[in-house]
């Protein structure tokens, strides 16, 4: 169905935190992710996020993150109505103040159901104001979340060095849930964005059992997010799901399967590609004067197109398993 409102949104993240399930928030770089993220969700039964980041959506724009949103919000209604999960998208780290112009773009498209504004790298006070602020623009057709702590490691081109982290006290997240009225806390705990090896990252479950305590002790029902997930295993995500964590974001993951699928593919068949020792590489003339030619069966992009949208909703489908989202979708059931 075409992508979902915020209202529902909320009852999705609602009914995964009473059921200690959650959901794989996944940044969509692609549109064969896009479309991989779509099958694997559909066959689990599972209702899903996408994300995307000004970064992602300058791709899809051409360089203009504004015209991108829309074309992403355009492809995302129509391939969404061809599934019966619920579809939701996220606007993904929006860094203020200096993308607060995006913001504004984002929220006039029309697309998201959700954004995520990000000042973490603020002081307490800073953090709080510029999201609290946004959180008023935003208004209540739209939810927000936001970070507190640092998390390692490189999201959106800027490295946070692992003597920059810092994880989030139970304390501060009371108080900047109830200064800012965020309705999702991405928490530092140990994880890290980008490429990671999970059982090298002080992971803690407790500190976000401990968060998650809390905020339901404070009356919040706060949905907590831990962002860097494509390092976990899958010890860890149990365990966090069982600390009170709702949503983990998932991006490198996909990126690299959708590398990894493609380089395989042309390793495979690159004597159907490039031209064997002795034959001249004409691409220019495309091989007229030569006995040998490519095979179309092999190079045409869709081909290895369906293999990374196979091999992305193969991933989707085993996430959805294991976070417990398989079978759970909320879709006709309102």
């Amino acid at each position: 169905m075409p992508h979902d409102s915020a209202t529902a949104l909320r009852e999705c993240y609602a009914h995964a935190r009473d059921g200690r399930y959650g959901f794989f928030a996944s940044n969509v770089t692609h549109f064969e992710v896009l479309v991989g993220l779509l099958r694997g969700s559909a066959s689990a039964r599972s209702d899903l996020v996408v994300q995307l980041g000004e970064e992602e959506a300058a791709f899809f724009g051409d360089g203009d993150p504004a015209a991108g949103v829309r074309v992403f919000g355009a492809c995302l209604d129509a391939f969404a109505a061809r599934y019966d999960v619920d579809v939701y998208c996220n606007i993904d780290h929006i860094h203020l103040p200096e993308s607060a112009g995006f913001l504004e773009a984002a929220l006039d498209s029309g697309v998201p159901d959700s954004v995520m504004v990000d000042a973490s790298d603020e002081a307490f006070e800073r953090n709080v104001e510029l999201v609290a602020d946004a959180v008023d623009r935003v208004g209540d057709d739209v939810l927000v979340e936001a970070e507190l702590g640092r998390i390692a490691g490189v999201e959106g081109g800027t490295e946070t060095p692992d003597d920059e982290a810092f994880y989030t006290d139970p304390d501060d997240a009371v108080e900047f849930v109830e200064r800012t009225g965020v309705d999702l806390l991405a928490v530092s705990i140990g994880t890290q964005h980008g490429v990671a090896s999970g059982r090298d990252l002080d992971v803690r479950p407790d500190l976000a059992a401990d968060i998650d305590a809390a905020l339901r002790d404070a009356g919040h029902e706060t949905g907590l997010v831990v962002h860097g997930a494509s390092g976990l295993s899958d010890e860890r995500i149990r365990e966090l799901l069982d600390a009170g964590v709702c949503k983990f974001n998932k991006n490198t993951r996909y990126q690299y399967e959708f590398a990894r699928t493609q380089a395989d593919f042309y390793h495979e068949h690159a004597d159907a590609i490039r031209p064997p020792e002795g034959v001249p590489d004409d691409r220019d003339g495309f091989f007229a004067d030569s006995d040998w030619s490519p095979e179309k069966a092999q190079f045409h992009p869709h081909v290895v197109s369906e293999e990374v949208r196979d091999r992305i909703a193969s991933v989707m489908a085993d996430l959805c398993e294991l976070t417990g989202s398989a079978g759970e979708s909320l879709h006709g059931t309102r």
